[in-house]
């Protein structure tokens, strides 16, 4: 079965896709410094909804999302923007923990696989 790799560099690959599945790494918002936790998770599922395009699918065959922010006081506002964006009745399962990000413009990053 072929492995298809997008936006890769010798250490990483942001979009895997092996057989029906596809794979994001952990994506990161654009200009972090600028934006607050809902500018940020916003940036964040417009690029998830990018690579999943490519990989030839969308948010509503997600299967799976793991969601790291730098404090549970912004829960919330992650939350709002992730609601607004999740297609409805098609939810996948999901984990959100509190963490230190690699750098302190971050506040959240979101790692989601879903099916073709």
């Amino acid at each position: 079965m072929a492995i298809e790799r997008y936006d890769s560099n010798q250490r990483m690959s942001k979009c895997v896709v092996h057989g029906n599945t596809v794979y994001l790494a952990g994506i990161v918002a654009n200009d972090a410094k600028s934006k607050d936790m809902t500018a940020q998770t916003k940036d964040i599922l417009a690029q998830i909804d990018g690579y999943l395009a490519k990989a030839g699918t969308d948010k509503s065959k997600l299967l799976s999302a793991n969601i790291w922010i730098t404090s549970m006081s912004e829960f919330a506002a992650m939350n709002a923007a992730w609601d607004a964006w999740v297609s409805p009745g098609n939810t996948p399962a999901r984990a959100t923990v509190e963490a230190q990000l690699a750098g302190p413009e971050y506040k959240v990053e979101i790692m989601v696989q879903a099916a073709k």
